[in-house]
């Protein structure tokens, strides 16, 4: 087969990827399973798009790696490779191993040279993943035996290595945070829950937020599962408004003045009645909301009553 039939068949097989992807987001299936990716189907042949055993997967018919995965880490444990931003704000993803030239790295290295888009698959439990696309690799760093990722196209134009002054660090800190951050940090909380409200238990995961006991930002609010609560759209609005409160024996208590207003269903039913209940935990007591925490946003609730 011909170089340029290579990468025809190469910008094909990505380009089909990211369609099947996308129609599953779009059928609010945005996680899938290790057994899920194991079976897509390409052109009539089955190609699998993670690597059962791997963090990078490479097709047998290709010369440049297709995807690259983050694996799940339990709450408390260490990751075995910390991918981590650079001094340009820019993310890392590590090598495989220290020998750059591991035909894993140089699957890599050659999808770098050729600008071809990756999926990144984050993470969100175990043998479930979160897919990032597409990402692209900009830089690779042998001495540090790592690549530069970029999130989007915006990313693809920061030169990479330097130190990056305050302004841009803090736009592509922004871009990193709305492109992996917040949609991994989403899915971590709401898979804990069991894709549930826990003040209402509603089940619609259209209609849940992965919502920060520690704001975002601030001391100890760090994007993990023991600072975030999954909540339905109108009980994180009231949980951010200081209209519900979470008190740290996990009950939720609601605004005196609210508890005393006259309005429709939705606040009688919606909030109202749910001053006092107890509510719904994850099964992994490690995802559980850290009480420090709870009692610290607690204490800004009892402020602003």
């Amino acid at each position: 087969m011909s170089i340029m039939a290579d990468a025809a068949l190469d910008l094909r097989l990505r380009e089909a990827a990211a369609a099947w992807l996308t129609e599953r987001t779009q059928r609010q299936q945005e996680l899938a399973t290790k057994a899920e990716l194991a079976q897509f189907i390409f052109e009539g042949r089955r190609v699998a798009l993670l690597d059962p055993q791997r963090g990078i997967r490479k097709p047998a018919f290709l010369d440049a790696a297709l995807s690259i995965r983050t694996r799940f880490t339990p709450p408390g444990q260490l990751p075995p490779y910390e991918d981590r931003e650079g001094p340009d704000g820019l993310l890392r993803y590590k090598y495989r191993g220290d020998d750059p030239n591991h035909h894993e790295n140089v699957a890599l290295r050659r999808a770098y040279e050729h600008r071809l888009p990756l999926i990144w698959f984050v993470g969100i439990a175990p043998a479930l993943y979160l897919p990032r696309y597409p990402v692209w690799l900009i830089a690779d760093e042998p001495e540090e035996l790592q690549f530069v990722v970029a999130l989007d196209e915006a990313q693809r134009l920061i030169q990479p290595g330097n130190a990056a002054d305050t302004e841009r660090r803090r736009y592509v800190e922004r871009l990193t945070k709305l492109r992996l951050h917040q949609p991994v940090f989403r899915a971590r909380v709401l898979q804990a829950y069991g894709n549930t409200c826990t003040v209402c238990q509603l089940r619609h995961r259209s209609l849940l937020d992965a919502a920060h006991i520690i704001p975002d930002g601030q001391p100890a609010g760090d994007p993990v599962v023991p600072n975030g609560l999954a909540l339905c759209k109108i009980h994180h609005a009231a949980f951010d408004q200081n209209i519900i409160g979470i008190r740290p024996d996990l009950r939720v208590e609601v605004r005196p003045d609210i508890l005393k207003e006259v309005d429709g269903p939705m606040l009688r039913h919606g909030i109202q009645e749910m001053h006092g209940c107890h509510i719904a935990l994850p099964r992994e007591r490690s995802a559980h909301p850290h009480r420090r925490r709870l009692e610290a946003r607690y204490e800004q609730f009892r402020a602003a009553a």
